[in-house]
């Protein structure tokens, strides 16, 4: 079996959702500028009064024996680099000898090794891992050793939600009454807001112990923009209300800081969302930068590079709890490992309704709980029904 064609095609549709469907943003890195600091959460065009425009792109890999792989959704950035780099790479070779097709790719691209290029490495590979399942009729879970458990549990990540004390608590009841034994929540204020922006940040969490009783965890986000002293101040506030994590304190990069905050608060520290392959986590674990890892599998590169790197974490004895991009691709994976190496998966509530918006059968919790889903591939076949516009991608 020979790889034929590398197709993207950018999908266009309609979300139906009552009232606005980004209700706040989280805090970034960027706004310590004050031009970006007011920026809302404007990530989905508006199309009507209770109408949103949905765009994503997907590539599908074909075979002359009739055998694809779907993966996405994606940007169109990564689009170009998977037509113009990766494609050409492919064609004529074995779909299933995936290990060398990301190896050959990964070595001609030796300046994606992080970021957008390797993110399109990630997409591919996932293609070709659902490529893989149909080929043999299984779900990709047992082709990855598993499954080593039927159901995993799921937190309910809320980005999106309002911050506004009465809807916060509406809502973490909300996922509490769905199932949900854990969920979490993205700060808005950081260093550069002052005495206001911490008791507001206080104010968030103060309402979900409250909301959600000392039996759920609680999550907190606060997605690169903090820094050392705030973070070890603001650790030592939030102690009495015994968060599960504070996520992603300072950018990537500061790895010396991160291991500076783990060694000095008591609250576990996660992060690794925005690092890359199994050497970039590998030299977190090395470290001891944190206690939790969460590399994405659509960024990190792929399926086979998660495996590796959960392989890595078992050997370091530390948790990784993949980002959660894709619920079907996380599904699959967490599914052929045991909970002391990946107890949990993440369910972005908002951002699943837009990534998974054009599969035919999107992956939600029942019960707080996922399960993986037991056709063939991974599960990315798409619901025509829902797509009002096909553009093949080509550059």
């Amino acid at each position: 079996m020979k790889i034929t064609a590398v197709r993207v095609f950018e999908l266009k549709g309609v979300l139906e959702h009552k009232g606005e469907f980004w209700e706040e943003r989280l805090i970034r890195p960027v706004d310590i500028y004050p031009e970006h600091k007011a920026e809302g959460a404007n990530w989905t065009e508006k199309v009507g009064s209770d109408a949103f425009r949905i765009t994503a792109n997907f590539v599908q890999i074909e075979t002359d024996d009739g055998v694809y792989g779907i993966g996405g959704p994606f940007p169109e950035e990564q689009a170009y680099i998977i037509v113009k780099q990766i494609a050409p790479l492919l064609m004529g070779h074995d779909p299933l000898a995936i290990e060398r097709i990301w190896d050959r790719v990964y070595r001609s691209m030796v300046h994606g090794r992080k970021g957008t290029a390797m993110m399109a490495l990630s997409v591919v590979d996932c293609a070709l891992w659902d490529l893989k399942g149909r080929w043999f009729n299984a779900p990709v879970y047992q082709l990855l050793g598993g499954p080593v458990r039927e159901k995993i549990p799921a937190y309910a990540s809320a980005l999106g939600y309002s911050l506004d004390p009465e809807l916060v608590q509406e809502r973490a009841q909300m996922f509490v009454e769905q199932g949900y034994t854990a969920t979490k929540w993205f700060f808005r204020d950081g260093p550069t807001d002052g005495k206001a922006g911490i008791e507001r940040n206080m104010r968030l969490v103060r309402t979900l112990r409250e909301s959600v009783g000392p039996d759920v965890d609680i999550m907190l986000d606060a997605w690169m923009s903090w820094d050392v002293p705030y973070t070890i101040q603001m650790a030592r506030r939030l102690e009495e209300y015994a968060p599960r994590w504070i996520e992603e304190p300072v950018l990537p990069d500061k790895i010396d800081q991160y291991a500076e905050i783990t060694r000095n608060v008591n609250i576990p520290i996660s992060g690794a969302e925005h690092e890359y392959t199994r050497w970039g986590l590998k030299h977190l674990m090395a470290l001891r930068a944190m206690d939790v890892y969460q590399p994405d599998i659509y960024w990190c590169g792929g399926i086979s590079e998660t495996m590796k790197i959960c392989a890595i974490g078992s050997a370091y004895d530390v948790v990784v709890i993949p980002h959660g991009h894709s619920t079907p691709a996380t599904a699959h994976l967490i599914a052929a490992w045991p909970e002391t190496t990946c107890p949990l998966l993440e369910y972005l509530v908002k951002w699943n309704e837009i990534h998974q918006f054009f599969l035919a059968n999107p992956l939600k919790p029942v019960n707080g709980y996922v399960t993986p889903p037991s056709t063939p591939g991974i599960g990315m076949d798409l619901d025509e029904g829902k797509v009002e516009s096909r553009r093949e991608v080509t550059f």
